[in-house]
């Protein structure tokens, strides 16, 4: 198997931040609610999408 090297810095930056908060999930789920907040200009989201209904025979 090959290293993807946008895979590997992904995997570098998730370690890397998970360590600044001591490996504490309920630190980054915090602080990722905070960078929500602040960057809700920068956020894009999507309509949710309709429910699609399984066919009954």
């Amino acid at each position: 198997m090959t290293n993807d090297p946008i895979v590997d810095e992904v995997r570098r930056i998730r370690q890397e931040y998970a360590a600044k908060f001591d490996y504490n999930v309920r630190a980054m789920a915090q602080d990722l609610q905070k960078r929500r907040k602040e960057y809700a200009d920068r956020l894009v989201t999507f309509p949710p999408k309709p429910v699609r209904r399984k066919k009954t025979v």
